[in-house]
């Protein structure tokens, strides 16, 4: 549909349960967002106490904030689409 959004999340034409129901999984996305940036943090942190060079340890750091970089990217498709709905 593609409507105008309205100053309380609604589109054009939506109703109210539509609109919630939007924006719980709206947030549903955001908590899982979250959880994806402390898994690769914590991943990274272990990654790197076990490194067995500073090389070792730059690596784990660079697979942790792409990780979390990767859950941010997929947050944000997930959510254009909620909002595209």
């Amino acid at each position: 549909m593609g409507g105008v959004m309205e100053a309380d999340g609604r589109k054009d034409g939506d109703t109210p349960a539509a609109a919630a129901q939007r924006g719980e999984a709206s947030l549903g996305v955001s908590v899982q967002e979250g959880l994806q940036h402390a898994k690769a943090s914590v991943v990274g942190a272990v990654q790197q106490a076990m490194a067995g060079s500073e090389e070792e340890a730059a690596q784990a750091d660079l697979r942790a904030a792409k990780a979390q970089v990767e859950a941010t990217d997929e947050a944000e498709v997930k959510k254009k689409q909620l909002a595209a709905g």
